[in-house]
């Protein structure tokens, strides 16, 4: 079982959006970044969880846990000439742009991107990496329950 982080602008998708939403489930939509989509695509299976971080925001940082509810399928948005993530060489034959569905499992205390960088533990966790903005990074699992005392 892998082990994720996934970014959301919270005046997009917040945790606290995802555990009001029906079912308590969103997709993931949105991502035009070829590997972040090749993580939903290729690698991310139902019951996986991951970490529900709020990014481009006063003060970015881990603020839940989420799971992995449905497997990888095609982006509606990327069909949606109104949507801002139209993508006019995508069809409904041929997509390119994929998502999973998350499912809001619990809210945490926000844990800060400064307090993460501050733990020697974590200094090769991919979302610390010099340049790195993917939406959506694997977490291993020494990280992962590091973290998870974190919290």
């Amino acid at each position: 079982m892998a082990f994720w982080l996934m970014k959301s602008e919270p005046d997009e998708v917040s945790i606290d959006d995802l555990a009001q939403a029906p079912g308590q489930a969103v997709p993931w939509f949105g991502v035009r970044n070829y590997q972040a989509r090749n993580f939903m695509r290729d690698d991310m299976r139902v019951g996986e969880q991951c970490f529900f971080y709020h990014s481009s925001c006063p003060e970015p940082g881990i603020a839940g846990i989420a799971r992995v509810s449905r497997e990888a399928f095609p982006d509606a948005t990327q069909f949606d000439p109104k949507s801002v993530y139209f993508d006019p060489k995508a069809s409904p034959d041929q997509p390119r742009w994929f998502n999973v569905e998350v499912q809001f499992l619990r809210k945490t205390r926000l844990l800060p991107l400064q307090e993460i960088r501050s733990f020697p533990e974590l200094a090769q966790m991919r979302l610390l990496a010099r340049g790195n903005r993917l939406s959506i990074t694997p977490v291993t699992a020494a990280q992962w329950a590091f973290l998870l005392n974190q919290l």
